[in-house]
């Protein structure tokens, strides 16, 4: 697939792309023009569940935050509402992306594909599009979030995606951070959470995979120190969390933090294998295929984990402040269950008629 990924940058849509990188690069050149402001960045895929939390930590850190967002129905005026800047541009469309990256200096790409399409429509033409401009355009830094163990897993085609843009942005010649990252405590609270305290289906495996989930909170504090820290530049980081957990472990903890048991319905790993393999008879089904050969290795007997020891020495980060998977979830546990008790002594009291 690698060598696929690499001859579509003939298409088109990338001649496009330089087209318009390239004319924007050479308006730049020709005079010396306003200094770009280090404290610049344009986040992309700023409304997810990283990037917002990208975009609270730049600005509660004094920077100029600028967010690269889809048109939508629902306009992101969450992100307005913090202050930070909103302009509208599509990855889908490279002629959309050079105006974005005016004045910008750093670039930080937690953007990826919605469920809906296509993997390699945002995730690699997107990523290249928006490259090449920020190479046109004279972006200093680039930051790219990508995924623990890419590089070991090309039959997933988002992971092998992932590792073709990482390399690409690396021949780029762009001043860049990768940061690799193993998972988000925050998909925990709709997947096994929410559904524990409502009493609804919970589905886990029977695999032994472990994952070093993170706080996304921590990952953008690290983030943010990472991009002060030149001596960082071009390297490649691995974020993860304090310890590894199965599906299982994770939850057991929520049931004891919940006070309940969960409905637990188990789906062993040979029936996803089975149903990737029917699904590639479809055509219609290919992102389908896909999405479960990601779900294949996550459950395999896998580790999505890394040793922090050297990261947080690099980045004189103390490794008592980053949050637990213990600690996360009791918070979030212990501040549901009380508003559901204040909820329910109020019900009790309009129950009072008089």
């Amino acid at each position: 697939m690698a060598a696929g990924l690499v001859a579509g940058l003939s298409h088109p849509l990338f001649r496009l792309s330089e087209h318009h990188a390239s004319g924007s690069a050479q308006a730049v050149n020709l005079a010396p023009g306003t200094p770009v402001r280090p404290t610049s960045i344009l986040v992309v895929g700023a409304t997810g569940t990283l990037g917002r939390q990208i975009v609270r930590r730049a600005l509660d850190e004094g920077y100029d935050v600028r967010c690269l967002v889809r048109p939508r129905p629902a306009p992101a005026d969450f992100l307005r509402d913090w202050g930070a800047t909103v302009v509208n541009a599509d990855l889908s469309k490279p002629e959309s992306i050079p105006a974005t990256l005016v004045g910008i200096h750093t670039i930080i790409d937690c953007a990826t594909g919605r469920p809906e399409e296509p993997i390699k429509t945002v995730d690699w033409e997107g990523k290249v599009a928006l490259i090449q401009c920020a190479k046109a355009m004279g972006i200093q830094k680039y930051v790219f979030y990508s995924i623990h163990n890419c590089d070991k897993h090309p039959e997933v085609p988002l992971m092998e995606i992932k590792y073709c843009t990482e390399k690409f942005l690396k021949d780029s010649g762009l001043n860049h951070i990768v940061i690799r990252l193993c998972g988000f405590m925050q998909g925990l609270i709709g997947q096994y959470a929410v559904p524990i305290l409502e009493e609804k289906s919970v589905w886990g495996t029977d695999a032994p995979t472990r994952i070093a989930y993170m706080d996304t909170q921590d990952i953008a504090r690290l983030t943010l120190i990472a991009l002060r820290n030149e001596n960082i530049n071009g390297k490649l980081l691995t974020f993860a969390g304090p310890r590894a957990w199965t599906t299982q472990e994770v939850i057991a903890l929520c049931e004891r933090l919940a006070g309940q048991d969960a409905n637990v319905t188990t789906v062993p790993v040979s029936i996803l294998r089975l149903t990737r393999q029917l699904t590639r008879f479809f055509e219609w089904t290919n992102d389908v295929a896909d999405r479960l050969a990601f779900s294949e290795v996550l459950t395999s007997d896998t580790v999505f984990s890394a040793p922090m020891t050297e990261t947080y020495s690099l980045l004189g980060v103390d490794s008592k402040d980053i949050v637990t998977l213990e600690k996360y979830l009791q918070d979030y546990f212990t501040n549901i269950l009380k508003k559901l008790k204040d909820l329910k002594a109020q019900s009790k009291q309009t129950d009072i008629y008089f």
